[in-house]
């Protein structure tokens, strides 16, 4: 099969257990790292789905790549190449689709329960779990693009994922390891350290809960992952 891209923004926010994942089943990835300059892709066709990671910028920066990979997620979405969004990522999914990126009513970082909506769509790629314990990153959310099915909730972002066919939008973040944990809490200190609010963790509860709440994530994101794949493999061309 054509490799998964994955699109890193920020050095510390790479694919994380997503690449596990995809190393144990054999499943050809590249990473195009947009923070130590690589270029966006001039097209979808070289691969077999398009992944989107998170960073510390908005969409809505003035910055260089991000019109052409909105350009690129459009392309995809037009030929039936799945793409998948984690937190900035999913925001670029939105945008690009016609939605829209605003400030959330809160900043959320840590760890926090999510909803996961009682619908058909839902159903099919989450299976019989109704919450689980995600990490969360952000102090902006996305809205739904036209056609698209709320998947997941929470309370203090009510966009936290949508469907669109064959393209998954996170809000909230599913690949996090043990070892990215630490090192957002080493290079995130100075926000964690002026934000406030209910959805506010500390570094010490942030490493704290990850023993907890990992393996649960990891199995959360595996079924997920596992779902798009399904749509890489099916995607066109040879």
């Amino acid at each position: 099969m054509k490799p998964i891209a994955i699109f890193r923004h920020a050095a510390t926010e790479g694919p994380g257990y997503l690449a596990e994942f995809l190393d144990a089943r054999n499943i050809p990835w590249t990473l195009i790292a947009i923070d130590a300059g690589d270029t966006v892709p001039s097209g979808a066709s070289a691969y077999s789905g398009l992944v989107f990671m998170g960073g510390t910028m908005s969409v809505n920066d003035d910055l260089p790549w991000i019109e052409s990979v909105l350009v690129l997620i459009r392309e995809a979405v037009a030929m039936d190449i799945p793409v998948l969004g984690h937190c900035l990522g999913g925001q670029l999914i939105s945008k690009a689709l016609g939605g829209a990126v605003s400030r959330n009513p809160t900043k959320e970082i840590g760890w926090g329960e999510v909803a996961i909506a009682d619908n058909a769509v839902a159903r099919d790629w989450f299976g019989d779990a109704r919450s689980f314990c995600a990490f969360h990153w952000h102090g902006e959310t996305f809205s739904l693009p036209q056609g698209a099915t709320a998947v997941l909730s929470g309370p203090g972002c009510a966009n936290q994922g949508y469907v669109l066919g064959k393209h998954l939008a996170l809000q909230c973040h599913i690949e996090m390891t043990a070892v990215m944990i630490e090192a957002w809490c080493a290079v995130g200190a100075d926000e964690i350290a002026t934000a406030s609010g209910p959805y506010v963790q500390t570094a010490h509860e942030m490493r704290a809960q990850a023993g907890q709440h990992l393996h649960g994530l990891h199995q959360i994101a595996a079924r997920l992952y596992t779902k798009w794949l399904a749509g890489a493999l099916n995607s066109p061309g040879p």
